[in-house]
């Protein structure tokens, strides 16, 4: 029997559960220094006091649940073409989409909604500061459902290029790609590194605050840090520490990949890509290639040697809080299936063309910002303020070589390549990127110049799309202004409309 969407429906009931889950995880953040006493000084606190508080609270949570699920109703009304969606318990919302408006659905699946088999679904919208659409709680055949007659305006306009590969037996589109648990560990070991020290540190403060504020010296003596490095050489102390870092980065960046990307299959399906993944939270995302803005190629040495690499396709964003969900990982594909990704795309591999090099200014002044600046400050405290400041000079110095080392090589790989029909950046150091902009796609121009650039013809250019902008610094200016002129006569006879 089909599915009538113009009558106000519930969630599946089971799916209070799933509520339930959610309330507690939202509501959980402002327990968590009643927690931190809990562990840390047991005897403040009375067992009973505690325990009758815990059954209050998850008593509360389970009423705000149930009368989550009993308000909130959704419909798609018909003769407006608008997806309608009523929710609140005290401050009741009315949220309504236009389905023209709507970029893509997405459906997933986290660990609680996978056990009582229920679905969240996910509404995303183009250019609209309306509130999105959010289902927490439905069955499997009634999320593929929805989303099949949200996306119907989206599948009539639509051009396919490339033909689906549907299972005869299952009636399921084949996928084209899968990614295996080898390629994922291969991206696990060899990305992420700054993403994932960036983490822990952000992880290892946030906990010593909480125990500071909570008394941290009847837990953690230091007395017992001066042990552990007491007798130590400086540099042995280091050493140990990068070692112990770098095998928890390894093993955080290898349990994260899997974890995220498990099972990674992509699809086509009218004139799209489907993407599905995820090992606990399992996530299944619609790709239309007309709305993809940027392109992102990433790919280091290590990666190079594996034959791995990955690519990141940025979506049309809507509003600045909602780029993260418009940004498609793909990791772990190999050079031929990138490449057919980029064919499904962009119905072509994009090239290089003409090559744009930046001034060696850039790279002087990239040099005194990162080096001479801080070199100087560490002198100027050495002589001014603390001279054992100076029994660390050689760190100083091995700062300054590898800051060079990069910036030599962000340099020499940092270029702008220019085609008919597409604009590449590549930079990077280590990780090199290639951005990939079809010119069609830009909509708008930005050419700046300092004045004391103007005697040496350099400055820089911005090119502003819907997943974001994308600049080109301290290039040959003159140049940069007929390109910009070329391209815009280019997209005002093209008159695209991709939106």
């Amino acid at each position: 029997m089909e599915n009538q969407f113009n009558q106000p429906q519930r969630q599946s009931k089971i799916g209070i559960i799933a509520l339930f889950a959610d309330s507690v995880q939202k509501y959980a953040r402002a327990f968590l220094p009643l927690v931190f006493i809990m562990i840390l000084k047991p005897d403040r606190l009375n067992g009973l006091y505690i325990t009758l508080g815990i059954l209050v609270i998850l008593l509360i949570v389970v009423v705000i649940a149930f009368l989550r699920y009993l308000n909130f109703t959704f419909y798609i009304d018909d003769q407006r073409d608008e997806f309608v969606i009523h929710e609140g318990i005290l401050n009741k919302s009315r949220t309504t989409i236009q389905l023209n408006k709507i970029q893509q659905v997405n459906i997933s699946q986290n660990l609680i909604q996978r056990i009582i088999n229920v679905y969240t679904l996910d509404v995303d919208t183009a250019g609209s500061d309306k509130k999105e659409g959010n289902i927490k709680a439905i069955s499997h055949s009634l999320a593929l459902a929805l989303k099949s007659k949200l996306l119907e305006n989206e599948a009539k306009e639509t051009t396919t290029e490339f033909t689906d590969i549907v299972d005869p037996k299952t009636k399921f589109n084949v996928p084209f790609l899968k990614i295996d648990l080898v390629s994922l560990f291969k991206i696990g070991i060899t990305s992420n590194y700054v993403k994932t020290i960036g983490l822990l540190l952000t992880f290892f403060f946030t906990i010593y605050d909480g125990l500071s504020q909570a008394g941290k010296t009847d837990v953690i003596s230091s007395e017992n840090v001066d042990h552990l490095v007491e007798n130590k050489p400086v540099i042995y102390v280091i050493l140990m520490f990068v070692l112990i870092l770098f095998t928890v980065v390894f093993i955080l960046n290898i349990g994260r990949t899997i974890i995220k990307f498990f099972g990674y299959t992509v699809a086509k399906q009218k004139g799209s890509l489907v993407l599905s993944y995820g090992l606990i939270n399992t996530k299944s995302t619609l790709l239309k290639p007309e709305k993809v803005q940027i392109t992102r190629v990433t790919r280091n040495y290590f990666q190079k040697k594996l034959n791995v690499l990955e690519i990141v396709i940025k979506q049309t964003i809507g509003r600045t809080d909602k780029e993260n969900n418009n940004v498609i990982e793909i990791p772990g594909c190999n050079s031929l299936e990138a490449d057919e990704i980029l064919k499904l795309l962009f119905k072509e591999i994009p090239q290089e063309g003409e090559t744009m090099k930046p001034n060696f200014r850039k790279l002087v002044f990239s040099i005194f910002l990162l080096i001479v600046i801080p070199l100087s400050v560490f002198y100027a405290i050495g002589h001014f303020a603390n001279e054992k400041v100076f029994e660390y000079v050689s760190f100083a110095i091995f700062y300054a070589l590898a800051v060079l080392l990069l910036l030599f090589f962000g340099f020499r790989n940092y270029r702008l390549f220019v085609d008919d029909n597409y604009i590449i950046k590549q930079s990077g150091a280590w990780d090199i990127d290639k951005e990939i902009i079809q010119l069609e796609k830009i909509q708008a121009l930005t050419t700046s110049q300092l004045f004391w650039h103007k005697n040496l013809n350099i400055g820089s250019l911005t090119l502003h799309t819907a997943g974001g902008n994308v600049s080109f610094y301290l290039g040959r200016f003159d140049r940069i202004n007929q390109l910009v002129n070329l391209w815009l006569y280019k997209i005002e006879k093209k008159n695209s409309n991709w939106m």
